[in-house]
C-alpha cells in the first residue's frame, strides 16, 4: 500500500508516523532530536518508520523563535510585538521604542534574537523613527532576518537603507490609530522561520533539512485539529520542550453561530513555557496565575540547562507531570482569554492533551482533576472528554490535510475520536 512519512523535528523529539493512503497508521517512531545533525534523528524516525513513497515534515526545533521589537512607542510597540508573536511560535525577548543609539543596539545584540520586527508609524504617518532606526539597524549589520512591517508609504526607502539585510516587507501592523493588524506580520515570521531560522540555528548541515521542512508544526496541527471538529468543539493542548500550543476550533455543526460571535479556529503558542528550555518560565508564570509551583524551581532549572534530560525514576517522572499540567492550565487560560470563552454553545466536547509528557505517562488523572477543578478552565470543558494523543496523529492528520490527503487525515483522526 502507498505510504506516507510524517515527521515533526520537535527540540526535544523527533516523531513518526506511516500512513497509509486510506489513512491507516502503519507505523510510529520517535528519536531524540540530534543538534548539530538533527538529520541524523530524522534518519533514525525513517529507518523505524520503514518504506515511504513521500515524507512531508514539519518543524518546531531550535528552542523557540526568539522575536525582538523596534518600534516607535513603546506601550504600542511591545502590543503589536505580542499581537504578533502569538501563533507565529515566537517569543518576544526584546522591545525598544524611539530613535535607537548605541545603548539600544547592544541590548538588541544581547537578546540574541532570531527574528527583527521592525515597526513605526501609521500608514501615512510620520516616518522619521522608522527610518533611523533602520539606519541604525543596517549600519551595526545586525544579523538576524527582519521583518518590516511599519509605515507602508516609507517602506520603499527603508528597504533601500537595508539594502545588504536579510529582510520580509510586510503590511503595517498599526495601519491606522488604534488598529493594530497582526495578521501578515504573523505569516511573514512564520516564512522567516521555515527559510531563514530553520537554517540558521545550527541545527543541521547544508540545505536538505530546510528544504525538507515545509510547515511550522503549530501550522500542522491547527490544520490536524480543524479537521477533527465535526460534532463537538475540539480544545487541544501541546506541551513541548520549548512552547506550549493551544489549538480550538468550533464544530462544523455550530459554523452558521460565527456571525454572531462564534471566533475562528485559533491557536496560541506560549513561547515561555515548555518542558526544557522553557520550563522556569512555567514556573514564573505559574506564580502570576496563583498556582502553586512549590519546590519545581529547582527542577524546571534544571531541565532548562539539559534539554536532553529524560526522568529515569518514579520521582522525577512525577515532577514532569506536575509542570506539565501547570503548563496546560496556564496556556489554556491565556487561550479562552484571547477567544473570550467562546467555543460554542456546549463549550468544548473534546480536550486533547498532546506532548510526550502526556504519551509516556502511566496516570494522568492528576493532570485531569486539576484541569477539571481549574475555575478558570471549568466553564469551558465542563463537558469535555478529556483523551491523550498517545500516537500523535494531530500534526500528521494535519500535513496530509495539508497536502491533500483529506480523506486519509480524518481517518486518521478517528483513532482520538474513538478515544483509543
Amino acid at each position: 500500500m502507498p505510504a506516507t512519512a510524517c515527521l515533526d523535528v520537535g527540540s526535544t523529539w523527533t516523531k513518526g508516523a506511516l500512513v497509509g493512503d486510506d489513512g491507516a497508521l502503519l507505523a510510529t517512531a520517535q528519536h531524540a532530536t540530534t543538534p548539530p545533525e538533527v538529520l541524523d534523528g530524522v534518519k533514525a524516525v525513517l529507518s523505524e518508520l520503514g518504506g515511504a513513497d513521500r515524507v512531508f515534515a514539519c518543524s518546531s526545533a531550535g528552542g523557540g523563535l526568539r522575536l525582538a521589537v523596534v518600534g516607535h512607542e513603546r506601550l504600542i510597540s511591545a502590543e503589536a510585538g505580542h499581537r504578533v508573536a502569538l501563533s507565529a511560535g515566537a517569543k518576544v525577548v526584546h522591545v525598544s521604542a524611539g530613535e535607537l543609539d548605541g545603548a539600544g543596539i547592544r541590548a538588541l545584540r544581547d537578546a540574541e534574537p532570531d527574528v527583527v520586527l521592525l515597526v513605526g508609524g501609521t500608514d501615512g504617518g510620520d516616518a522619521k523613527v522608522l527610518l533611523h532606526n533602520a539606519s541604525v539597524l543596517a549600519r551595526n549589520r545586525i544579523r538576524p532576518p527582519i521583518v518590516l512591517a511599519g509605515n507602508e508609504h516609507a517602506r520603499l526607502e527603508a528597504l533601500e537603507i537595508l539594502n545588504g539585510r536579510t529582510v520580509v516587507p510586510t503590511a503595517n501592523v498599526l495601519p491606522d490609530v488604534g488598529e493594530l493588524e497582526p495578521g501578515p506580520a504573523r505569516a511573514a515570521i512564520r516564512q522567516v522561520f521555515l527559510n531563514h531560522v530553520i537554517g540558521g540555528k545550527g541545527l543541521s548541515r547544508g540545505t536538505k533539512f530546510r528544504d525538507l521542512v515545509k510547515a511550522v508544526t503549530p501550522d500542522a496541527v491547527l490544520n490536524g485539529v480543524s479537521q477533527l471538529a465535526s460534532e463537538d468543539a475540539v480544545l487541544v493542548v501541546d506541551v513541548g520542550g520549548a512552547t506550549t500550543d493551544v489549538y480550538s476550533a468550533v464544530s462544523t455543526r455550530d459554523e452558521e453561530e460565527r456571525a454572531v460571535g462564534l471566533p475562528q479556529d485559533r491557536r496560541t503558542v506560549e513561547g515561555d513555557i515548555g518542558m526544557r528550555w522553557s520550563a522556569p518560565g512555567i514556573v514564573a508564570e505559574a506564580e502570576a496565575e496563583r498556582l502553586s509551583a512549590e519546590g519545581l524551581a529547582d527542577a524546571a532549572a534544571r531541565r532548562a540547562t539539559d534539554v536532553g534530560f529524560v526522568p529515569v525514576t518514579p520521582e522525577e517522572s512525577e515532577v514532569d507531570l506536575k509542570l506539565a499540567g501547570l503548563a496546560a492550565i496556564i496556556a489554556i487560560r491565556r487561550h479562552l482569554r484571547l477567544v473570550e470563552g467562546k467555543l460554542g454553545p456546549r463549550g468544548a466536547g473534546l480536550l486533547v492533551l498532546s506532548g510526550g509528557v502526556f504519551r509516556h505517562a502511566k496516570d494522568i488523572s492528576t493532570v485531569v482533576a486539576a484541569l477539571r477543578a481549574d475555575p478558570v478552565l471549568r466553564p469551558a470543558i465542563k463537558t469535555a472528554r478529556i483523551v491523550v494523543d498517545r500516537d500523535y496523529v494531530l500534526a500528521p492528520a494535519g500535513l496530509l490535510a495539508e497536502n491533500g490527503q483529506v480523506e486519509a487525515a480524518r481517518k486518521l483522526l478517528t483513532r482520538l475520536a474513538e478515544d483509543r
